[in-house]
């Protein structure tokens, strides 16, 4: 293996390590995907290195990315933010195995992936709303009287409601709500106890 070789893959494992810890368990704590991001993206790398080394059209590489981006982690649901990280991921793997011959450039680009994740997951900004779907045990006929009830069962302020079904002959209806989660915001009231909450924070 050629020092080069050597060379990205050390960036490659401090990537993705910094990656799965400092940015994503220590916000999100979900350990099932760090071995599935750490997994993808070694097994990229190391298919990327082979490839080029055996001088392969640059074109079997991003048919390589198209097909792993269809892939879908089967392990539970996964959230639009889990999925960010699952792409990053295999960017990191495809940037250092690809530039396994320019291993400073690929940590520059490297560098710049993992500070735009730590942004647009920081806290500050990703905290700011959020995101849930409800099923209410009763059917608002005036928006105004959806959202203060809304407002009442969670105590947020509520920024947009869109209601996806509602059942006249249950007296049910399902909505989609956004609103805001602040770190100092105060925690859910009771009474959102009296309607279902099926979604998360997304």
């Amino acid at each position: 293996m050629s020092p080069s070789v050597l060379l990205a893959l050390a960036v490659d494992l401090a990537a993705i390590t910094v990656l799965v810890h400092p940015l994503y368990y220590r916000r999100h704590r979900r350990t099932d995907l760090l071995f599935a991001y750490t997994a993808l993206n070694a097994g990229v790398f190391a298919v990327c290195v082979l490839l080029m080394n055996h001088r392969v059209e640059l074109a079997v590489g991003f048919g390589l990315f198209g097909v792993l981006s269809i892939i879908r982690l089967r392990s539970g649901e996964i959230t639009q933010r889990e999925v960010g990280y699952y792409f990053i991921a295999l960017a990191l793997g495809l940037v250092n195995g690809i530039g396994a011959a320019r291993p400073l450039t690929a940590a520059l680009i490297s560098a710049v992936l993992l500070a735009a994740m730590y942004l647009a997951d920081h806290p500050r900004l990703a905290g700011r709303a959020e995101r849930r779907t409800m099923v209410l045990d009763t059917v608002h006929r005036d928006d105004a009287a959806l959202r203060a009830d809304l407002e009442r069962r969670l105590g947020r302020r509520v920024l947009r409601v869109i209601v996806e079904e509602a059942d006249y002959v249950r007296e049910t209806m399902t909505v989609d709500v956004r609103f805001r989660g602040d770190a100092g915001s105060p925690p859910l009231r009771p009474a959102a106890r009296l309607g279902t909450v099926l979604g998360g924070r997304r």
